[in-house]
């Protein structure tokens, strides 16, 4: 296990050596001056000179390769370069909203399970019934929904008609719900089907059969028995979303202008300020990798057999 963990901490290192050259690369060729849209945004008429000063105040004048040797430099020593637009260090910049996306995100995982596991399981304890039927109908509908669109019809019902909840967030418990809410009924929807996947898989095994046979209650094997072993296969799946979820939040945080990472990258985005954009892609990639870490030293612990799978062995 310990060589497995190495492993994959080493193999980290050229993955994201990788992600940061493709990172760059598409920065550089994305077009556009960011020091002239800087000040063509601000309504400042500037010279050429002022520009020409600027662009070498950043490094935006010297050659490809120059720029993205001297940020990786920078990056390895913990220091991930000056946003062009707020004149504040990348990292403090970033770190200061990052605790928003990751309250934002555990708190969609959280509605998830909430709803998706006890409607898994009902829906597979009663397999092929109108209760079945419904909630398969209404799973589908629900991952077919685009994210934008879910979160418009959810301000229109919950915030504009019955001034439920509020439509603009400001980081507090009641205006979490909303974003979370438009988070969590998609994976809601896909995870109650492989809820019930699982759980219907694990009632068609022999040994249910058997616990059938010997007259124990059918409550006692789905909670027992059924339910455990289908959560130790589910378990990846949900490590895997939540890492895209950290990465996936930047449209709803947009839309219900919440202050997190994801909505800090769309305005960098919009305001071509690379060194945050860069920041935020390898720092996704960091915890996106480090969740599915956990994940496999987790699934080990819980089922060495399960965690040989996931290693090859």
């Amino acid at each position: 296990m310990k060589n497995y963990v190495l492993r994959k901490l080493l193999l980290l290192i050229p993955l994201l050596l990788g992600i940061t050259f493709l990172t760059f690369a598409m920065m550089h060729l994305a077009g556009g001056d960011a020091v002239s849209y800087f000040y063509e945004n601000a309504g400042t008429a500037v010279s050429q000179d002022v520009l020409d000063a600027a662009r070498h105040k950043y490094g935006l004048d010297r050659p490809f390769g120059e720029q993205y040797l001297s940020w990786l430099e920078g990056m390895l020593t913990g220091h991930m370069g000056i946003s062009y637009v707020s004149q504040k260090p990348v990292f403090d910049t970033f770190i200061s909203k990052l605790p928003h996306t990751l309250y934002l995100a555990f708190t969609a995982m959280v509605m998830t399970l909430a709803v998706s596991v006890p409607l898994g399981i009902y829906a597979a304890s009663h397999h092929d019934r109108p209760g079945d039927y419904i909630l398969r109908f209404l799973s589908f509908g629900g991952i077919s929904v685009p994210g934008f669109l879910m979160a418009l019809i959810l301000i229109y019902f919950l915030s504009v008609k019955f001034h439920l909840f509020p439509a603009v967030s400001d980081n507090t418990l009641s205006s979490v719900f909303l974003p979370a809410l438009t988070l969590a009924l998609p994976m809601s929807a896909r995870y109650t089907r492989q809820v019930r996947s699982r759980v219907l898989e694990e009632l068609g095994k022999e040994y249910v059969t058997g616990a059938r046979e010997r007259g124990i209650p059918e409550k006692v094997i789905l909670w027992k028995s059924v339910l455990p072993s289908s959560f130790l296969s589910i378990m990846p799946l949900l490590f895997m979303s939540l890492g895209s979820l950290l990465g996936g939040t930047a449209v709803v945080e947009t839309i219900f202008m919440w202050d997190g990472a994801g909505k800090l990258a769309v305005d960098a985005i919009m305001m071509r300020d690379y060194p945050l954009i860069q920041a935020y892609v390898v720092w996704m990639a960091v915890i996106y990798t480090l969740v599915n870490l956990c994940c496999d030293c987790l699934c080990e612990r819980l089922d060495p057999r399960m965690g040989k799978e996931r290693r090859g062995e």
